[in-house]
C-alpha cells in the first residue's frame, strides 16, 4: 500500500469515536415511481469521527502528534474500528472456528483472511488485511493448528499453512484486526478553551484501500 505508516491511531481514541461503514448506492426512481438501485462500490468504506474519543487534554497533544507524524491526510495507518475488530462478536474472543477462509484441495498452502455478514447467498464476504500480530488461531476441520504450522503476512492477512490440508477440509480461522485509514482532513481546528468547555473537535478519519 503506498504512503501507509504500519503505526496505530491510539486505541484508547479510537475506541470513543463515531462512526461504521458507508456504502454507495445509486438510486434512479423512474416515471412510474419505481426505483432502480445500483451498489456504486463493491465494498463498504468505514468513516469515524474520533473527536468524540478525547477526553483529557494529553489526549489533544497525542493527536496532534500522530497528525503531524502522518503529514495530514498523506499517510495512512492502523485504526481500531470500535465496533467490528474481531472474527467473533464483540462480547467474544476470537477462536479458531470462527470464519471460514477455504476448503482444502491438497495443494494450496494459502489462504486469506475473511469475515463473513449474513448467511447463505446474501452474506457480504469482507477481505480481512491489518491482522493483529499474535491473534490469528488456524483450524482444519475443527482441529487447531499450532501456531508455528502457518504463518500470517501483517499487511494482507494471507494465512500460509506449512502443509496443504487434505481435499474437502475445511479452513477456518479466528483473530483481531485493524483497518487502513487516513486523516480526512488537511486540518485540525482545536481550541483549548472550547476543549475545556465541553465542546469536541471534529476528527474526521476514513478507511483507505491499497
Amino acid at each position: 500500500m503506498d504512503a501507509f505508516h504500519d503505526e496505530r491511531f491510539p486505541t484508547a481514541i479510537s475506541f470513543g469515536a463515531t462512526g461504521g461503514p458507508e456504502r454507495r448506492v445509486e438510486i434512479v426512481t423512474m416515471t412510474s415511481g419505481e426505483e432502480r438501485r445500483n451498489l456504486r462500490q463493491s465494498r463498504s468504506r468505514r468513516r469515524f469521527d474520533a473527536g468524540t474519543g478525547l477526553r483529557a487534554l494529553d489526549d489533544l497533544g497525542e493527536i496532534v502528534a500522530f497528525f503531524e507524524a502522518r503529514r495530514g491526510a498523506l499517510h495512512a495507518f492502523r485504526f481500531r474500528d470500535p465496533f467490528d475488530h474481531k472474527s467473533s462478536g464483540l462480547g467474544d474472543e476470537p477462536e479458531s472456528m470462527d470464519q471460514e477462509i477455504g476448503i482444502g484441495d491438497s495443494e494450496s498452502v494459502t489462504f486469506q483472511l475473511a469475515k463473513s455478514y449474513g448467511s447463505g447467498a446474501e452474506a457480504y464476504q469482507r477481505e480481512i488485511t491489518l491482522p493483529v500480530a499474535g491473534s490469528v488461531q488456524v483450524a482444519v476441520d475443527g482441529f487447531e493448528l499450532d501456531a508455528s504450522a502457518f504463518s500470517v503476512d501483517p499487511m494482507t492477512g494471507v494465512v500460509t499453512l506449512d502443509a496443504a490440508p487434505a481435499e474437502g477440509s475445511l479452513v477456518t480461522a479466528g483473530f483481531l484486526f485493524d483497518i487502513a485509514a487516513r486523516f480526512d482532513t488537511d486540518r485540525l481546528e482545536i481550541s483549548l478553551s472550547s476543549f475545556k468547555a465541553g465542546q469536541i473537535p471534529s476528527i474526521p478519519i476514513v478507511e483507505v484501500f491499497a
